[in-house]
């Protein structure tokens, strides 16, 4: 393997308290998908353990009522209106959020989307409109500030994908595929970026009550179902994301790279 590697910092995170490894003050952290559900849920946990923000949505309005929130932690944010999926974007969005402070040490991959349907019948659109979103979008963001890492020797790449990085389901192949992909890619990152001081994980959340679960929340069968098969014997909540995040996040996990780490009330165990 080439490259020049370097130890840094493990003699300063040896002499920190356990408890300030997981403190984030000082850093800057980037949240794709940040306006609602999980995005929103691991943006406010990463304000409250000390990161400045930038958070990044289609919406305008919904950043704004974020980032007041997040500005009643003490710490500032900086709304950026964009979609990753489009080509050219990711670039955009990291320029600018590295311009705000001059600096970028957390990226949380996690804007996404779905599309439902027996793969006989699934529409090229909405094949792409998955795929751009979920796995090209993270990869162009995550190479944007990749690069900005790679030249501070140090950065943290969290990607948000799913137990559909681990094991498939009936009717909706290009989110399957699109997490997939994205797990693969988190190794693939961590491997190559290992010699940066760059941490790439992803996180693989279980069925949590968010937007993109309603239909099956909406259904009293499947949702019981799913419930049954889940050990903790409940859905996770947004909330359920906040020690995940903030551990992947922090130096707590600085010998922590090129893992898919479930989240999902031990339903992969089953």
């Amino acid at each position: 393997m080439g490259g020049d590697f370097i130890l840094i910092g493990a003699s300063e995170v040896g002499a920190m308290g356990v408890l300030d490894l997981f403190r984030l003050n000082g850093k800057v952290a980037v949240v794709t998908g940040a306006s609602r559900g999980l995005g929103k849920e691991m943006a406010v946990a990463l304000a409250e353990a000390g990161a400045d923000l930038v958070i990044i949505g289609r919406g305008r309005g919904s950043l704004e009522v974020l980032a007041k929130e997040v500005q009643t932690h003490g710490h500032s944010c900086h709304p950026v209106e964009g979609d990753v999926s489009v080509r050219g974007e990711a670039q955009r969005i990291v320029d600018e959020a590295f311009g705000w402070k001059s600096q970028l040490d957390i990226l949380i991959n996690n804007a996404g989307t779905i599309a439902r349907g027996p793969a006989l019948e699934m529409k090229e659109e909405d094949w792409d409109r998955v795929i751009n979103l979920n796995l090209n979008g993270a990869f162009f963001m995550a190479q944007a500030a990749g690069r900005v890492m790679a030249k501070q020797r140090k950065g943290k790449i969290i990607n948000i994908g799913s137990m559909n990085t681990a094991i498939s389901a009936k009717n909706i192949i290009p989110y399957t595929v699109s997490k997939g992909g994205l797990g693969q890619m988190t190794k693939a990152f961590a491997v190559e970026w290992g010699q940066y001081n760059i941490q790439v994980n992803c996180i693989l959340p279980g069925y949590f009550e968010t937007e993109l679960t309603t239909a099956p929340r909406k259904d009293p069968e499947r949702f019981a179902y799913f419930q049954s098969r889940i050990p903790c014997g409940r859905w996770g909540m947004p909330s359920d994301l906040k020690g995940t995040v903030i551990f992947l996040a922090s130096a707590a996990s600085d010998y922590v790279t090129g893992v898919n780490l479930p989240v999902d009330g031990g339903y992969l165990a089953g």
